[in-house]
């Protein structure tokens, strides 16, 4: 099969343009630029497609307009910078826009619009209206407000979450470089380019170098990682550049442009796959050698099988499932908080009621409820 034709038949697409691709590697916004991205979406929309573009350059916008030449490294500095350039950078898309016939949205996510459910599922029916009105959203990390406890990272990975979260079919990430090679070729001009592969072969992260320039938190290894959690929603990723003519046309007609690393597994539930994204988790059980057989399975996580609890986390929560030696093997929404599931561990289901005067249910996590890492 050719591989290619995965993006080609994608109905619903995620764009992530980078900072140095949006500002001209600081310069300042890059008008033409963004109007010819524009121009493709439009063609792109009026042949039938969904389209959701992730942008950088809040920040690199900022700094140029304060004259600043060095990304910050202070949090305050790089918020007050974001907030300046958002302004610019939002007001750029739209115009452009408007000039195809197009409306934007702008959505300014964090990590807890992503982690907590009901956020989530907002977050979602959002974006998913937007995308059928035919809108285009314009998303980015809410850096004004995020702290870096509980930020993305970089958008990349913020591009591969949004593809999860919309479902789409394809993510491409727009770079100032042709695709993933087999070296740094900026180091190495003996480097190939990689044309296609697997999301989650791990030889690709020693391939990846490091940041791409002194306006972007990311680099090629940031767009593998993005790859591979892409693809654990079933989404295929194209790494290319932003500077080839018509990029996006091309790409969407199945044109071999960059690199593609392909989802080889199917699109998980929308929950599970919610489950898979977490960036961050409220706490850990640690379970018995016959518990996590149990998970591998697809049974549920009974409080029999619990050896420790570790954190404080409330019900509903996503939680970590370790094994004896301290990995993840599993992780889940756990049905009771951190209090109770440390009086039930290593007791019966049917001793819950009166240990803790009710039962909510004769699980800790439902297998619905969880997802489990394969077996290495």
């Amino acid at each position: 099969m050719n591989m290619r034709t995965r993006i080609l038949e994608a109905r619903r697409l995620v764009v992530k343009i980078g900072s140095a691709l949006v500002t001209n590697n600081g310069a300042g916004l890059d008008h033409a630029a963004l109007d010819d991205w524009a121009r493709q979406i439009a063609l792109l929309r009026q042949g039938g497609r969904e389209i959701a573009l992730v942008s950088s350059g809040a920040i690199a916008e900022g700094m140029q307009r304060l004259g600043w030449k060095k990304r910050p490294s202070e949090m305050h500095s790089l918020q007050a910078a974001a907030a300046i350039g958002q302004m610019g950078l939002v007001e750029a898309y739209e115009k452009t826009f408007s000039r195809h016939g197009l409306a934007t949205a702008q959505i300014l996510l964090t990590h807890d619009d992503l982690s907590d459910r009901q956020r989530y599922l907002n977050a979602r029916s959002t974006l998913v209206a937007l995308l059928e009105l035919g809108a285009i959203p314009i998303i980015n990390e809410n850096d004004t407000v995020v702290t870096e406890e509980i930020r993305f990272g970089d958008n990349d990975t913020l591009g591969a979450l949004v593809a999860n979260l919309i479902e789409a079919d394809g993510l491409i990430i727009l770079t100032d470089q042709k695709g993933l090679y087999t070296a740094d070729p900026r180091r190495d001009p003996s480097a190939e380019l990689i044309e296609e592969g697997s999301a989650e072969d791990p030889r690709f992260e020693g391939m990846a170098g490091g940041a791409a320039s002194s306006l972007s938190k990311g680099g090629m290894l940031t767009k593998v990682l993005a790859a591979r959690r892409a693809a654990r929603g079933g989404t295929h990723t194209c790494i290319a550049s932003g500077h080839e003519p018509d990029v996006l046309l091309r790409l969407a007609r199945g044109e071999r442009i960059g690199t593609l690393l392909h989802a080889s597994s199917s699109r998980l539930a929308a929950r599970k796959q919610w489950l898979a994204n977490h960036l961050q988790l409220a706490g850990a059980l640690v379970i018995d050698a016959g518990a996590a057989k149990a998970l591998h399975e697809g049974r549920s996580l009974l409080p029999v099988g619990v050896l420790e609890v570790k954190g404080d986390f409330r019900r509903g929560e996503a939680v970590a499932c370790l094994d004896e030696a301290g990995e993840e093997i599993a992780r889940g929404l756990v049905n009771y908080g951190a209090s109770e599931c440390r009086r039930i561990l290593r007791k019966s289901s049917a001793d819950i009621e009166s240990i803790l005067g009710y039962v909510d249910t004769p699980e800790v996590i439902h297998r619905d409820n969880l997802v489990v890492r394969a077996a290495s």
